[in-house]
């Protein structure tokens, strides 16, 4: 990966001061440290295809990079997986300190990621410093030490190539990564370090201030210190406020004490004595609050580390969620939720919201109203010393923490005034953590008179006292629709560029005149047959006036596949015609994409399943961001693929036999068979690619937010290269007898009880498409004719008892029938 970039070197006297253009290309990086986040960052690396050595001690006994062995054999097992598929996970190349360092000569960036311990950081940058490359960038990543402190150690040389760089866990999932300067990092440094990290490993940098935990550990933790003092307070249990600070507070569903298992209670305990050791009453109003609560020093004594221990806050016994009982030291069933009341409190407006819950009386509304107020209070005060602008706060604590809104971006929605009248008034009757006022620009200049930190002009800089914009660099040009504040008034892809046509399902516009964007506007961008039509209509607009057609819907998921809940009432009034009308539409408009005149290039991001993949896979062309999970699923609610899944699955298997020297088409179809038959969905792109879903030849794009701008790139480049649609041809299917070698094994499998009878059902029916039905094996077929296959299937199915226990039950609880 490489940026542009403008030379800061001023032309010698006499000479043009022209701009030079500058690369910085990351064709290898060293990970030095083995442990939990240097392996998985290591891991990530691999999944953007970006070749690492992977460094830690050698081992005492046997092979000497036993240490890094045991770490990457780790790295399969770990749920959630930090591999886009575990084979990857040979690709690390091994690595010890005492016979390798001369590797580091090859890698353009370092990344130390050791224990917490700055006496061994510093004595290992002194061992690897001779070896480094001249030209290497050299980052730490720590969640708190000192940057400046950290790079003494370093010889000048390296110095201004050196800067903190701290991901968050899981790396790969965990969008924040905040890059820290010390006085001697050269600037040039940190943009080409953002520009890697932005654009090669998919993340949003934030850049924060040499202080102890940085932004959102700084800001995330107090926030967590604060909680369990006001749950302490008030009286709460876990559970109940899990529930009252998650989704329906607008952050990470797992709440707060679910978090903090996750995490792991022992890096909760390491960032907690971070602040402790390195702030103290004068530095930090809030310094009294940051003490290691009880119920945290009582579990870390019994071993309770977490998720990782299998014990923390909660511990899950069989099928039971029990939760630590501190007054008793053991456990006790879970599950309590908040009063109800509470839940419809927080989803009215920021303003009436906040006032409400000021003024409750209940001991969960108070709870709630002070730690928002705690939230506010702290990040005001702390803010000219942590950050650069309240943007950097606000996007660290929702990419860091799950949040939906950062601290500040709530208090200006709820009426920044009139909420820092109510802070203050707090604060002065001792309501608060502390006695810090809130500072004056809270209440007088430019802040006041815009009603908030957060402004078109730009966010709050306290230091320069100016809204200062977001800082742009090159590689941001690639993101046309970044995430950003409330109040920013940045262009929303809802109406941005010129719009051709709209309706309540769908939007065709475009930026440039020269690609085509069709967007889904339905819920969870279902397709239906208003969509269809919007499709098609989409398709004949490229043709007579545009480049390419782009299939982008802004933000995920890509589409959950068709909308079963608005085929229902035709189904009820007119039977099963109905439905087979709509099967036949939604396959002519696959074929229709699939043939179109100019190339259609499908942007997926979240999840394509059941008809969301066919719209994916009878695409031209496909560019996925690295977390995309899409299979065919019509399984779980006891259908098979309608829109030309399995007719892809049987095209597929016969255009890979005719690569290969091998006639017999079976072992071909086999995987596509079983991906359907048992509702596989690859749970990244890589995985997706393996399952067939994505090829060879389609992009995956690490962030995405450049999801859009390659997506178009990518229309482009097939239409400058002559872009043609496949001609339609006839292809061979393993006809009856593969569709019995298929059976055979089916009904072992029922007979052993491992699928029930409808799931035999359905899978037999699948067999029968995808191997070309009563036919004999090699027979030419047609794509229209196995998709009439599968539309008899489905509207078999459709009129089936427990197919129709399995949709009413997934339409009714979102969860899967098994019957």
């Amino acid at each position: 990966m490489y940026k542009d970039q403008d030379d800061r070197t001023a032309a010698p006297a006499g000479q043009d001061n022209e701009k030079t253009t500058r690369r910085f290309q990351v064709k290898k990086v060293a990970v030095l440290g083995a442990g939990v986040m240097g392996a998985q960052i290591a891991a990530h690396l691999v999944n953007v295809k970006v070749p690492v050595v992977l460094f830690d001690l050698p081992a005492k006994g046997g092979p000497k990079n036993g240490v890094v062995t045991k770490a990457v054999e780790g790295l399969k097992k770990l749920k959630p997986s930090p591999l886009g598929v575990p084979e990857d996970a040979v690709l690390i190349q091994q690595a010890n300190y005492e016979e390798h360092l001369s590797l580091l000569g090859e890698c353009d960036l370092v990344i130390e990621a050791i224990a917490e311990r700055m006496d061994w950081k510093l004595d290992l940058y002194r061992k690897i410093a001779p070896h480094v490359a001249p030209h290497a960038i050299v980052a730490s990543n720590t969640s708190g030490l000192s940057i400046t402190k950290l790079s003494q150690a370093l010889p000048e040389a390296i110095k201004p190539r050196f800067c903190g760089i701290h991901f968050f866990n899981p790396p790969r999932y965990m969008y924040l990564v905040e890059l820290i300067a010390t006085p001697a990092t050269r600037p040039e440094i940190l943009d080409d370090l953002e520009t890697f990290v932005t654009s090669g490993l998919g993340k949003g940098v934030v850049r924060a201030k040499d202080t102890p935990n940085f932004i959102a550990n700084r800001v995330g933790i107090a926030g967590m210190l604060a909680t369990m003092r006001e749950v302490e307070k008030f009286g709460l249990t876990w559970d109940v406020v899990d529930d009252l600070t998650g989704k329906k507070l607008g952050r990470a569903s797992s709440g707060t004490f679910r978090t903090a298992d996750v995490v792991g209670l022992d890096t909760m305990a390491h960032v907690i004595k971070t602040l402790q050791d390195n702030l103290n009453a004068d530095t930090d109003p809030f310094y009294a609050s940051f003490a290691t609560p009880d119920v945290l020093k009582t579990l870390l004594e019994m071993g309770h580390l977490g998720q990782k221990s299998k014990a923390g806050f909660y511990k899950k016994v069989g099928r039971e969620v029990l939760r630590f009982d501190p007054a008793r030291k053991d456990y006790v069933p879970a599950g309590e939720k908040a009063d109800e009341v509470y839940g419809r409190m927080l989803k009215k407006p920021a303003a009436e919201r906040l006032k409400l819950l000021r003024h409750s009386e209940g001991p969960q509304g108070q709870f709630l109203w002070s730690i928002l107020r705690n939230s506010f209070h702290y990040a005001a005060v702390h803010l000219a010393s942590i950050a650069d602008t309240a943007r950097d706060v606000d996007l660290a604590m929702r990419w860091g923490f799950g949040m939906k809104q950062g601290p500040f971006e709530l208090w200006q929605e709820a009426g920044w005034l009139q909420v820092a009248k109510w802070i203050q008034e707090d604060i002065e009757a001792g309501r608060a953590l502390s006695k810090a006022p809130l500072p004056e620009w809270v209440f007088k200049g430019p802040v006041a008179e815009a009603g908030g930190v957060h402004t078109p002009e730009g966010s709050w800089n306290p230091t320069t006292k100016k809204f200062e914009p977001r800082r742009l660099l090159p590689v941001h040009r690639r993101q046309y629709f970044p995430e950003n504040v409330l109040g920013s008034g940045a262009p929303k892809w809802e109406t941005a560029g010129r719009t051709l046509h709209e309706d309540a399902n769908i939007r065709l516009w475009t930026l440039d005149d020269e690609v085509l964007v069709a967007s889904l506007k339905t819920k969870m961008h279902a397709i239906s047959p208003e969509v269809c039509e919007g499709l098609q209509q989409a398709i004949e607009t490229a043709e007579k006036d545009f480049q390419g057609l782009v299939i982008w819907s802004g933000d995920e998921p890509f589409s959950v596949g068709a909308d079963l809940q608005s085929m229902l009432p035709a189904f009820m009034a007119v039977g099963v015609a109905a439905i087979e009308d709509a099967e036949g539409f939604m396959q002519q408009t696959m074929l229709r994409l699939r043939y179109a005149a100019v190339p259609v290039v499908s942007a997926i991001r979240g999840m394509a399943l059941g008809g969301g993949c066919e719209l994916a896979i009878h695409s031209s062309h496909r560019v996925a961001a690295m977390e995309s999970y899409i299979g065919l699923v019509e399984v779980g609610v006891g259908l098979v693929p309608g829109a030309g899944g399995l007719t892809y699955i049987a095209r597929r298997a016969a255009e890979a036999m005719a690569q290969s020297t091998h006639k017999d088409l079976l072992p071909f179809l086999t995987e596509g068979f079983t991906a359907a038959a048992m509702a596989k969905v690859g749970t990244s792109a890589i995985e997706s690619r393996k399952l067939g879903y994505l090829l060879d030849s389609d992009v995956m794009v690490p962030n995405k937010d450049e999801l859009l701008y390659v997506a178009i790139a990518q229309a482009k480049a097939l239409h400058d290269a002559g872009w043609r649609a496949p001609l339609k041809r006839l292809f061979p299917v393993a006809g009856r007898s593969g569709k019995a070698t298929i059976q055979g094994q089916l009904v072992n499998m029922r007979d052993g009880g491992f699928i029930s009878r409808h799931d035999f059902h359905i899978a037999s029916l699948i067999a029968n498409v995808v191997t070309g039905g009563d036919v004999d094996a090699g027979t030419p077929v047609s794509e229209e004719y196995l998709m009439t296959l599968e539309r008899q299937a489905f509207c078999e199915l459709v009129q089936h008892p427990k197919t129709q226990e399995r949709i009413l039950g997934m339409l009714g609880t979102g969860n899967p029938v098994r019957n």
